[in-house]
């Protein structure tokens, strides 16, 4: 079983940077997929990035360039540098964890967090 735990959520100026925190426990987070989503005010829930066990990374193309994911496996903790944030930003991001190598679909990812809030002013 995996449960994570998300962190560092926040207000935030346009233009400005945040880093989300997920903390995870279970003995097989090492061999999981990791991934951030995000849900907008009634908006679904989206893709944001994702994080192979080995490193391998993708991004949505609405984040390309100004959010970085990384994965430390000692700490079990996978975070979410963003910067360059804009107001369209603004959403709820959740952690989420996949037993898939590689995956960009919510579908396939079986253990999430609670959620961490992120708005950005204008």
């Amino acid at each position: 079983q995996v449960q994570l735990v998300e962190s560092g959520g926040g207000l935030v100026q346009a233009g400005g940077s945040l880093r989300l925190s997920c903390a995870a426990s279970g003995r097989t987070f090492s061999s999981y997929a990791m991934g951030w989503f995000r849900q907008a005010p009634g908006k679904e829930r989206e893709f944001v990035a994702t994080i192979t066990w080995r490193r391998t990374t993708g991004y949505a193309d609405s984040v390309k360039g100004r959010f970085t994911i990384s994965r430390d496996s000692a700490k079990n903790t996978v975070y979410l540098q963003m910067n360059s944030l804009k107001p369209e930003d603004t959403a709820v991001y959740y952690c989420a964890a996949s037993s898939n190598y590689y995956s960009i679909s919510q579908n396939e990812y079986h253990y999430w967090g609670q959620g961490t809030q992120v708005t950005v002013s204008s």
